[in-house]
């Protein structure tokens, strides 16, 4: 690629929505030589492969129009065999153990800033680009960091967590000052023909978003039938599989009881299921692993910390023990309800994005 008498040269991640089409035109009105790049990640046989997901055929094809309109080259990356051996094969075994995960922030983590990263480096450009709401800052001595975006209601920092302070150098969020009917304003400005697409919220490999279904229909995981028991240990019911629970869930339990219960714990070596009452499902205290800090240590300028155990949660004030092999353990001021192994649970200080793990276990 010839070299460039501007701010740099990015790759920015088109998914084919509107976020991302904005992005690459923001930085291109910026000074930036932008190229635009869509990750092919999933490949499916049925109808869904036509439709408005962000893996499919039609997304690739709307980030093409909108590279083609901006006048910038684009490519498309094949990253399907890393996507099915990194997240969706990961998102089976997680539900398997009993765990709840989130793809997203899987995804995020190996293939946004991993395999894209190392792409667009290969390739001689300095950065990549993506349409997630937040903000990278950095000081005078060139450290970065990620704070929450402007639009509180889109921030996506929560899944953000897990890049390294080391990749954030080469990463830019054009949209952290933005709110999304500003991004749409853009769009109609540049007249892209994704200004008015709407969003995409379904698990891109599983269009329906009923990952129950999935797992029995399209992978085949057995169900194997179990009891539902108390803490005492006491046989309250039975389930068809533990996948097809979640801390918290109270739905759907088949059991008739005295007061409404909800699940607490799933235990697969066991094959059971254990529920409690309302009380039970709230807690002060649990462990993370495989934890990364973005933002460590804090100074003494910094507010407190708070962290969040879901993206729609609200923030608690907490306090946190970082612990040997990347874990560490959060106690919170305020109890919170339905900390769910295989989740995020990300702290804060302030709008600084401290870092974040995977809920392993609720500490008693």
């Amino acid at each position: 690629m010839a070299e460039s008498k501007h701010r740099g040269r990015v790759l920015v991640a088109m998914s084919g929505g509107v976020d991302s089409s904005v992005a690459a035109a923001l930085l291109q009105e910026q000074g930036y030589d932008v190229y635009g790049a869509t990750m092919r990640l999933w490949a499916s046989e049925t109808a869904d492969e036509r439709a408005g997901g962000c893996c499919s055929l039609a997304s690739v094809e709307d980030a093409r129009r909108v590279a083609h309109r901006l006048g910038i080259p684009f490519y498309v990356l094949n990253f399907r065999d890393a996507f099915r051996t990194q997240i969706v094969e990961q998102f089976i075994a997680e539900y398997k153990a009993g765990r709840t995960p989130n793809p997203c922030i899987a995804c995020n983590r190996h293939m946004k800033f991993d395999l894209f990263l190392q792409k667009a480096l290969a390739l001689g450009l300095d950065y990549i680009a993506t349409g997630h709401y937040a903000r990278r800052v950095c000081d005078d001595s060139g450290r970065c960091w990620i704070e929450k975006a402007a639009d509180e209601h889109k921030d996506q920092t929560y899944a953000l967590y897990n890049i390294k302070p080391e990749q954030l150098a080469h990463i830019l969020f054009p949209l952290g000052d933005l709110r999304k009917d500003e991004v749409r304003e853009v769009a109609r400005r540049y007249h892209l023909p994704t200004a008015e697409k709407e969003e995409s919220q379904e698990i891109c490999f599983i269009p329906d978003n009923d990952y129950r279904r999935w797992l029995s229909d399209e992978v085949g995981l057995p169900s194997q039938p179990g009891n539902i028991v108390n803490r005492a240990g006491q046989v309250l019911g039975q389930h068809t599989g533990i996948y097809n629970f979640t801390i918290g869930q109270r739905r759907g339990l088949g059991i008739v009881y005295e007061e409404p219960l909800y699940v607490i714990a799933i235990r697969p070596e066991q094959n059971e299921v254990v529920v409690g009452t309302r009380d039970e499902v709230w807690s002060y205290s649990l462990l993370a692993d495989d934890v990364n800090l973005l933002y460590w240590p804090c100074t003494d300028s910094d507010p407190p910390l708070a962290a969040k155990i879901r993206y729609s949660a609200a923030e608690v004030p907490c306090e946190i023990e970082l612990l040997p092999d990347r874990q560490m353990r959060v106690f919170f001021q305020q109890p919170v309800r339905a900390a769910t192994p295989g989740q995020a649970v990300v702290v804060y200080a302030g709008r600084k994005v401290v870092g974040g793990g995977t809920i392993q276990r609720i500490i008693e």
